[in-house]
């Protein structure tokens, strides 16, 4: 079978629809890779809050609430998204407000402080936005059989995004250095360059990719709430899906040692290791090139042995890579725990998201995406405020904080043994 087979697409999908669908992922890992892992985050730390104390906790404070705020949004926007048939339109409103948002983080400085956060908060809230909708249109393209290898595609095609994105940035960032020029004046270009680059990779998205829903069917079959009451609609209507609902409780947990990876990786590199800025951005780069292999690769492998134990297989690499990074006292261990966590990484991230497409029903998909974005988005609360704790109770030890983020994806393995996926599967078709 080919790699790209038409047969693994549901009938009426086109492949250059699928292409369409993974450029979504290919725009939008500029802003995880550059904002929230490589660069941002410590700039903000270093720089906007000027490297006090608490700078890390803030960071990871503004993290906790943007994610919140999606927690108790996001459900209402899918059921809304589902009724209306409107997921690609609500996508694009998305979009255009994570880009403008994340070019505004080139505006606010040191003295800005309050208007640096609300840039954070919101691009993160958008972004968040975007990646539930889009995910929500994979069940529609990519046959149950084949969920894994589709979203494989897709999260590879995202890490190349990330890798052009933080490519383009690093290169502009070492030339910047060459000509003595300080964080505050090279950081903010690399702002405007993920934004564009946002911008420009996502037009295929919205050229290529259809809606398939039925506004009127949906909206019959639909009792529209807002805010919290759409929030408990939804969990009233999934608790008749126990096993999507105990996926639900492994994705929270082992999300929230992935969110610590994405969030403070760059953070963590720096304060335990002393890594340089372009230092950290090559080691994500390189991370990226992992990530996108795994997320490739895995996929075909997920669809041949089941989503469950291979999901399992990489919670078991993420504890290994909590382990070397606690113990890496000189650059080359902890390399080989980014080696690791960029192959578990992208593996785990799209086969969590073939997971909750399989165990979804199918004419609730952005609803039940969004109670999916739910956990991820408490997991984005929970894990990087425990790494921040963690460093404020030790007076700044960020290897035991490191080592802590084990325990979420020790949890997460031990619940998702408690996923029946046979009664799951059945359970979604009805």
């Amino acid at each position: 079978m080919a790699l790209f087979a038409q047969e693994l697409l549901n009938p009426g999908v086109r492949k250059r629809e699928v292409f369409g669908w993974s450029m979504y992922d290919f725009a939008n890992s500029g802003y995880t890779t550059v904002v929230l892992t490589a660069v941002y985050n410590a700039y903000f730390v270093g720089v906007i809050a000027k490297g006090q104390p608490s700078a890390t906790l803030l960071w990871t404070m503004l993290v906790a609430f943007s994610s919140f705020l999606v927690m108790i949004t996001m459900p209402g926007l899918g059921a809304w998204a589902d009724a209306h048939a409107a997921k690609k339109k609500l996508l694009g409103i998305c979009t255009l407000g994570c880009v403008l948002s994340t070019a505004a983080l080139a505006i606010f400085g040191p003295t800005q402080l309050g208007w640096a956060a609300t840039a954070v908060v919101l691009s993160n809230v958008f972004f968040s936005y975007g990646e539930s909708l889009i995910a929500a249109f994979l069940p529609e393209l990519a046959r149950r059989d084949a969920l894994g290898r589709v979203s494989g595609w897709g999260w590879a095609f995202g890490y190349l995004g990330g890798m052009l994105a933080l490519g383009l940035c690093l290169g502009y960032v070492l030339s910047a250095q060459s000509r003595g020029e300080s964080a505050g004046a090279f950081v903010p270009v690399a702002m405007l360059i993920t934004a564009g680059l946002y911008l420009l990779a996502a037009l295929p998205t919205f050229l290529l990719l259809r809606e398939r829903a039925d506004p009127c069917a949906t909206r019959r079959a639909a009792k529209m709430g807002s805010g919290l009451s759409q929030l408990w609609i939804s969990w009233q209507r999934a608790r008749a899906y126990p096993d999507f609902l105990r996926l639900l409780a492994c994705g929270t947990s082992y999300q929230a040692g992935i969110a610590v990876v994405i969030a403070l990786a760059a953070v963590y590199a720096e304060q335990a290791l002393g890594f340089t800025q372009a230092q950290t951005m090559t080691l994500v780069f390189l991370v990226n090139i992992a990530s996108a292999v795994g997320a490739f690769a895995f996929g075909y492998y997920e669809d041949r042995i089941g989503h469950q134990p291979a999901l399992a297989f990489t919670l078991v690499g993420w504890m290994v890579m909590t382990l070397l990074a606690f113990l890496a006292t000189s650059a080359w261990l902890f390399w080989i725990a980014a080696a690791i966590a960029g192959l578990c990484m992208g593996s785990s991230q799209s086969c969590g998201r073939a997971l909750a497409g399989a165990l979804a029903p199918h004419d609730r998909l952005a609803e039940f995406f969004g109670l999916w974005t739910f956990a991820t988005r408490l997991a984005a609360i929970v894990g990087p405020l425990t790494y921040g704790a963690v460093t404020v109770l030790t007076a700044g030890n960020h290897r035991l904080a490191i080592l802590s983020t084990g325990v979420f994806f020790a949890l997460g393995w031990w619940l998702l043994r408690r996923v029946d996926m046979t009664r799951g599967l059945a359970r979604a078709l009805v």
